[in-house]
């Protein structure tokens, strides 16, 4: 047998070893064994077997299991922040563009729901990760805040305090990645039509319509007299 065929029984191609390692390609890695077994599931080892390469290669771009949460985390965080900023740059109505962020935020909250107690435990994140994330999060909430506030200010929303709003409409999103199961075949789509209706966006209560109507034909006799 060949040097070049004893080379091709370990499963491994001959020459230099991968320097370089996408961190999407670790970030798609991690998500798939949270998904599999959750936080213990996600080693180096593990991590290094799905994306094919060498455990010192990974270890030379992500030293410990820390940092391979954080490729994760930061990932998701990026994502959904640009497809927020698409939202809220590109929908006018308010009540739409609350419509799609809550479409939007419970897609997220479902497909991140195995890593999500991670990331809001924040324990097993890097110390940088953390301070990024603390910044990351209050720039996220203005952006939920600025869409709440002019729901209100157009008459969509109830008036009341935005930023207690805001975090009860995120608190109830974010829950979602708790309790939701896909064995009971829910979508993330159904589940937010549902939000959306219990937000009661533009919902004019009976007899509205009529006592605006009534006030405004009083309006019109008082000034004709």
């Amino acid at each position: 047998m060949s040097k070049n065929d004893n080379a091709s029984t370990n499963g491994r191609p001959r020459g230099r070893p991968r320097l370089t390692i996408d961190r999407d390609a670790v970030a798609d890695a991690v998500a798939e064994l949270f998904h599999e077994g959750g936080y213990e599931a996600v080693s180096i080892v593990d991590t290094a077997e799905k994306l094919s390469v060498s455990r010192a290669t990974l270890y030379r771009t992500v030293p410990t299991k820390q940092d391979l949460v954080g490729i994760l985390f930061e990932r998701n965080t990026r994502e959904i922040d640009e497809k927020f900023r698409v939202a809220i740059r590109d929908i006018a109505d308010p009540a739409e563009c609350l419509k799609e962020l809550v479409r939007l935020q419970m897609d997220a909250a479902v497909q991140m729901r195995y890593s999500m107690p991670v990331f809001f435990g924040g324990g097993e994140l890097p110390g940088d990760v953390i301070q990024r994330w603390h910044g990351w999060s209050r720039r996220f909430e203005k952006m939920w805040l600025s869409v709440v506030e002019a729901n209100m200010e157009a008459g969509y929303i109830e008036r009341g305090d935005p930023v207690i709003t805001t975090r009860l409409i995120l608190g109830m999103i974010l829950w979602v990645s708790r309790w939701y199961r896909s064995n009971e075949k829910i979508t993330s789509e159904q589940i937010a039509e549902e939000a959306v209706r219990l937000l009661r966006l533009g919902y004019v209560p009976p007899g509205t319509a009529q006592r605006k109507s009534g006030a405004s034909q009083r309006r019109r006799r008082n000034s004709s007299r």
